[in-house]
């Protein structure tokens, strides 16, 4: 029996609804189906591949019935919604979910948890692989909490890397807020901030209320990380407990993406954009920058994108990539493009076009 070919998907959140694009097995070909959960904003997306078939999940926000998580264990063919709210804060906390930004499979060593970042700024914890959470009340309860702000998209917990190996350790950013790391769990937080500017503020080397935009996890060291902050891009090599620019190089610090290749030490993927302003894609250009030596240098990729000037923006989790062996890249931009990469960002091809703005996006082999 010969081994059928290996098929991508491709999650595609937007402002009206989940498509689905997939490819057979050249990531040149896509076939787009949708939109699932049409007109809710799907800020969250993930596919989790620690179970034998792979379970998708979607943060859906619906302006009529609010936010809720759905979950599919057939590659998007049927969805479980449940009739009531999967995540829902304490009634002693007198708040309501605004919406999930983020959901993050846990650990190998616990296949059925599942992370989610929420809006206003709180972590919740599932141990039914995605169906129903609970909220980590230890950050919640964390005595910097009132004092976080709200970034220009809203008060939330928009990263969640639990650490590969060590279920004890989890590491969560906020806008604003910065860092913050756990290593027994969520029992108890440490700020994780030191050498991350907050121009913004009085003291621009503050404790925490950084406004960090997306942090990454690099593949071949769990401990060394990659943060892109409103101006400033860095990294950690101690786990989050400090930071250095890795800026230079780029044409700009200002952006909201930054993505890991998934099996190679070092090369990680921006997409810089003109600072407060504008938002736009630097010297109208479309094209992402990657570093293949964990942010010493830059470099531009353009082969196959647009060369008229763009506009268009890339949002915080609307870059990924894939876990192929040449791992694909992906990112989605607020004019409703996406566009793959199946030669690590060498070039580049068209996946659709015309979609509503692009929120997230999330990639596998399946």
């Amino acid at each position: 029996m010969t081994t059928p070919p290996a098929k991508t998907l491709l999650m595609i959140g937007t402002t009206k609804g989940l498509f689905l694009a997939t490819s057979s097995d050249d990531r040149l070909t896509w076939e787009v189906s949708g939109p699932h959960f049409s007109m809710t904003g799907v800020y969250s997306a993930a596919i989790d591949k620690r179970r034998s078939a792979p379970r998708l999940l979607a943060g859906v926000s619906s302006s009529h019935f609010g936010p809720s998580v759905a979950t599919s264990d057939d590659l998007g063919g049927s969805w479980r919604e449940p009739d009531q709210p999967p995540l829902a804060f304490p009634a002693d906390t007198e708040t309501s979910l605004g919406r999930v930004w983020q959901l993050a499979p846990g650990s190998a060593a616990e296949p059925d948890v599942v992370y989610a970042g929420t809006e206003p700024t709180a972590l919740f914890r599932s141990v039914d692989g995605g169906v129903s959470y609970e909220m980590v009340r230890a950050l919640w309860d964390h005595p910097h909490r009132k004092e976080w702000g709200e970034g220009f998209g809203g008060q939330a917990a928009h990263t969640v890397l639990p650490h590969p190996a060590d279920p004890a350790r989890v590491l969560v950013a906020m806008s604003t807020g910065g860092v913050y790391r756990s290593d027994d769990a969520g029992a108890t937080w440490t700020t994780g901030n030191t050498g991350i500017r907050a121009y913004f503020l009085p003291d621009e080397w503050p404790e925490f209320g950084q406004c960090v935009h997306k942090v990454a996890r690099d593949a071949g060291d769990p401990d060394r990380l990659y943060a892109q902050n409103h101006h400033g891009v860095y990294r950690s090599d101690d786990a989050g407990v400090t930071w250095n620019s890795i800026a230079d190089g780029l044409p700009s610090d200002f952006g909201f993406a930054m993505v890991a290749h998934p099996h190679r030490s070092g090369v990680i993927y921006n997409f810089p954009l003109v600072a407060d302003g504008e938002r736009f894609p630097v010297e109208r250009r479309c094209r992402p920058f990657r570093s293949v030596d964990a942010g010493t240098t830059w470099e531009p990729l353009a082969v196959g994108l647009p060369t008229d000037p763009y506009y268009a923006a890339v949002l915080r989790d609307a870059m990924c990539v894939d876990d192929a062996e040449t791992a694909g890249v992906y990112f989605g931009t607020r004019a409703g493009e996406v566009y793959a990469s199946r030669d690590e960002g060498d070039s580049w091809s068209l996946v659709a076009a015309h979609l509503p703005d692009v929120l997230c996006l999330r990639a596998a082999e399946v």
